[in-house]
């Protein structure tokens, strides 16, 4: 059943252009790991010719303060993950393009009202968004994953839980899979992520299983104290962990859906995609 994936924010601030410039790094950009899984959404078979119409211009949207995908660096400077795509993808497409900063909660209405052509802030495809704007496919899926304590040597086998103490965020989506994929584990819930790390953390749980992308950092960060780590791969199944980021235009707007679907397989084949990965995520959550 388990089949790890391997295709695998209102005051309105106008970012400068973006430009040509080489990419960026910053404070988030840790060193990286001599061997790392790095997704890839798109079959490498698939050929996609360039689109016969590339718009000449397009004003991106995001919401700040969201990193390591849109925040700012100890110079006020806008950076991230996100912003470093939106401008690999221009320089695909050798569109101008720039970053408007909205309210997160602001930022269909912006993209409805023309005030930006797209928006790149890690909005999830659902059946009311599908139904007002268009998408790309996505460029990030959020897997989940096991956690298990480094010292002692983990032992916890993926295909039997009998007996194994799993901590899970309560109401959680990885709660849900849990009950019903797993019953005969002991599953402690708590009321937060942290508590149910931290769980893990002080020898109440044998495991946990949580979004693969907090995690990532969790374990690097130091709440962990180093305690934790991966185990297993990565669990994306539809239903439960399928859903990922992409970008979003306005229904009509076939032209620049087209132009930026191309442009993040191009950035992905050229290698762009994966030296942005490792450098916003140097612990790979796949």
């Amino acid at each position: 059943m388990h089949k790890p994936f391997i295709h695998a924010i209102g005051v309105v601030f106008v970012a400068a252009f973006f430009g040509f410039k080489p990419l960026i790094t910053s404070a988030w950009a840790q060193t990286v790991p001599q061997i790392s899984t790095v997704p890839n959404f798109w079959d490498p078979k698939g050929v996609q010719d360039r689109p016969g119409s590339v718009p000449d211009k397009i004003q991106f949207l995001a919401a700040d303060g969201h990193p390591p995908f849109v925040f700012r660096d100890a110079d006020g400077r806008l950076t991230g993950f996100n912003v470093d795509l939106a401008r690999a993808l221009c320089e695909v497409l050798e569109s101008s393009c720039a970053l408007r900063i909205k309210d997160f909660e602001v930022l269909i209405q912006a993209l409805e009202e023309e005030e930006g052509d797209a928006v790149i802030s890690g909005l999830a495809r659902s059946p009311e968004l599908a139904s007002r704007i268009a998408f790309t496919e996505d460029y990030l899926k959020l897997p989940a994953r096991f956690v298990v304590r480094a010292e002692p040597a983990p032992t916890l086998d993926l295909r039997k839980f009998d007996g194994v103490r799993l901590s899970v965020e309560a109401g959680s989506r990885h709660e849900a899979f849990a009950r019903r994929f797993w019953p005969e584990a002991d599953l402690f819930t708590f009321e937060s992520a942290a508590l149910a790390r931290h769980a893990l953390k002080d020898n109440t749980a044998d495991a946990h299983f949580g979004d693969g992308l907090s995690l990532s950092f969790w374990i690097r960060g130091a709440a962990s104290e180093g305690c934790c780590g991966f185990t297993g791969g990565p669990w994306l199944e539809p239903g439960y962990f399928s859903e990922g980021y992409s970008i979003a235009v306005r229904k009509d707007d076939r032209e620049r859906l087209e132009a930026l679907s191309y442009a993040l397989k191009q950035v992905h084949l050229s290698g762009i995609y994966r030296e942005l990965y490792l450098r916003y995520f140097p612990l790979s959550f796949y």
